[in-house]
């Protein structure tokens, strides 16, 4: 378990061109970033523009995580079946449509349904992104490769802190929102013009299509693996306090509850996006080298996060001190690597033409936890006369469920993983060259 997967017969070569096309596929998810957490900086804006209190300004960001959560299964069926061109064209046309829509909306309802249209678009882009770079790169490249991903993700959310938050303050709302919108169309013309599935010589297995059960079965058949299911919930453990701070809460509890300037709280989240991008970095060498580590990173990141989480909201006094709201900010960044790992569990635990439906089970762990917990942030707030601290306590809930589980399978999936990679050895072994 401390070596790297071993090369495997037919795996693809990489080189220059892979990295072309699998960065066209990663520009496609650095504008869904950006439009996904385009209402993180604009939570206090939405408030006042649509006359919401806290939990109907929740609902935005709960209404999109929803759709994006329910879609993940079927979008991995999908990814498949017909391929990642088809899938990532469909999703961006569905995300631009759902950011032009929100920049004109004027009441809650329609800002809701254009919402919910960016979630089913954006749904449609990091399964697809990681199952271009398994069609692209060699096995051994995958951890690598999924962080570096994820990092060029975080740097979308890098443009919503900075640019974003500036034209939104300068250039008004409609502006703001509709101008952003032709980044969608910039990438849809790249896709459809140079993006292709796999390399010459290396067409995917299509998973056969044997009625009306086949669906279920492999849905199922993904599911058993317990690397799937322990992917799952590394991945609902790990992710959701960043996505609940920069998606929404960040800014409201940074501004309203720490007392600080919007320009000081955009730097603070703007923290989360580098330390992000800088542990991902970082993760993807250690786990790239010593696939032991991952299991140890994972609960290493959940326990400094509740640790600093516990801190802050424990914290005499009015106010934390900044140095303690820099430090939490940074172990934040550190959630979005760790959730990354979960796709390493499953990655290896299911074949090829089932991957994308692993993958769909594994990213809809921690979206379910971010939905849940946004959801409990915005009720309690409410119920508490916008107490940060006791709202922000639901996070340790989620983290302790999450946490019984991970421990629950652990074993059981190393396991099963371990007899894999053995298998795969052998198999390489006796392939003729």
């Amino acid at each position: 378990m401390s070596q790297p997967p071993p090369a495997l017969p037919g795996d693809p070569p990489g080189g220059r061109r892979a990295v072309a096309v699998w960065g066209l596929g990663v520009g496609v998810y650095f504008v869904a970033i950006i439009f996904r957490t385009s209402l993180g900086v604009a939570g206090i804006d939405a408030a006042e523009r649509f006359h919401i209190n806290a939990s109907a300004l929740s609902t935005f960001s709960i209404l999109q995580l929803l759709v994006y959560a329910g879609m993940q299964i079927p979008v991995g069926l999908m990814v498949d079946r017909l391929g990642t061109k088809k899938v990532l064209g469909l999703g961006v046309v569905l995300f631009t449509a759902g950011q032009l829509a929100f920049a004109l909306s004027h009441s809650y309802g329609t800002a809701l349904a254009s919402r919910a249209l960016l979630g089913c678009g954006d749904a449609m882009t990091f399964i697809s992104v990681l199952r271009l770079g398994a069609r692209w790169f060699p096995a051994r490249r995958g951890p690598m490769i999924a962080q570096v991903a994820a990092l060029f993700g975080m740097a979308g959310n890098l443009v919503s802190t900075v640019v974003l938050a500036r034209l939104l303050h300068s250039a008004g709302w409609t502006p703001t929102f509709a101008g952003s919108a032709a980044a969608g169309v910039l990438v849809l013309v790249l896709l459809l013009v140079f993006l292709q599935d796999h390399p010459e010589g290396h067409e995917p297995v299509v998973a056969p299509h044997t009625g009306k059960g086949s669906v279920r079965r492999q849905i199922l058949r993904a599911w058993r693996e317990p690397g799937t299911r322990l992917g799952m919930w590394v991945h609902f453990t790990t992710q959701f306090p960043a996505m609940v701070f920069l998606l929404l809460w960040g800014m409201p509890f940074l501004v309203e509850a720490q007392g600080l300037s919007r320009g000081t709280a955009g730097l603070l989240l703007t923290l989360v996006v580098l330390s992000n991008m800088a542990v991902g970095l970082v993760y993807g060498q250690i786990i790239g080298r010593h696939h032991a580590a991952r299991l140890p990173l994972a609960l290493g990141t959940v326990a400094a996060t509740a640790l600093l989480w516990a801190t802050v909201a424990a914290w005499p006094g009015a106010h934390a001190p900044m140095w303690l709201l820099v430090v939490e900010c940074v172990v934040l960044g550190a959630c979005g690597p760790a959730s990354m790992i979960g796709f390493d569990f499953a990655r290896p635990a299911n074949p090829p033409e089932r991957q994308g439906t692993a993958s769909g089970i594994v990213n809809m762990g921690g979206f379910v936890a971010s939905i849940t917990t946004l959801l409990a942030v915005g009720l309690l707030l409410d119920a508490t006369g916008q107490n940060y601290r006791a709202a922000f306590c639901s996070v340790f809930v989620l983290q302790a469920l999450g946490l019984s589980q991970i421990l629950r399978l652990r074993t059981r999936a190393q396991r099963r993983e371990e007899e894999r990679i053995v298998a795969s050895r052998v198999e390489t072994v006796h392939v003729p060259v």
